[in-house]
């Protein structure tokens, strides 16, 4: 097992490498050229850069993922491609990508952008709060104790 982090906007990367570290779980981070940091990461972790193309972090991403392997994206389409890999699939705010709730948030993302697309404006999402960052933890935690 392994988890991979769609890293360029991700708010909880640190949290994620401090509880893989406990767990002894390998992170990778993956990241267009444009977050390129000479800084040396922790134990454990690796860095994949990609260039900064639309969608280049994803598709690495599927390239290198097994089934099993945890993704921390808020990208509803890379988490549809993650699920039918068989990949746990984990949003930063602390909920599960699931069979049950992928097609429904894929179709308000479809909405959202029809409506942009057509003048109207849209609420963006709302800001991320110390309380999603440990609704988070906790969620990472449960989800890698029930998987090791």
């Amino acid at each position: 097992m392994k988890i991979f982090i769609d890293a360029d906007a991700c708010p909880v990367k640190n949290t994620i490498i401090t509880i893989a570290s406990e767990y002894k779980i390998p992170v990778v981070l993956v990241k267009s050229y444009a977050h390129f940091s000479h800084e040396k990461e922790a134990a454990g972790v690796e860095t994949i850069y990609v260039d900064q193309g639309a969608d280049a972090a994803d598709f690495r991403i599927m390239q290198l993922v097994q089934p099993n392997d945890i993704i921390i994206t808020q990208d509803f389409g890379l988490a549809s491609l993650a699920l039918a890999k068989n990949c746990i699939v984990l949003h930063h705010k602390g909920f599960r990508y699931n069979q049950g709730n992928i097609d429904q948030l894929l179709q308000q993302r479809y909405l959202s952008a029809k409506a942009r697309q057509s003048g109207q404006r849209t609420k963006g999402p709302k800001p991320f709060t110390k309380e999603d960052e440990s609704k988070f933890a906790s969620l990472l935690h449960k989800t890698i104790s029930d998987h090791i």
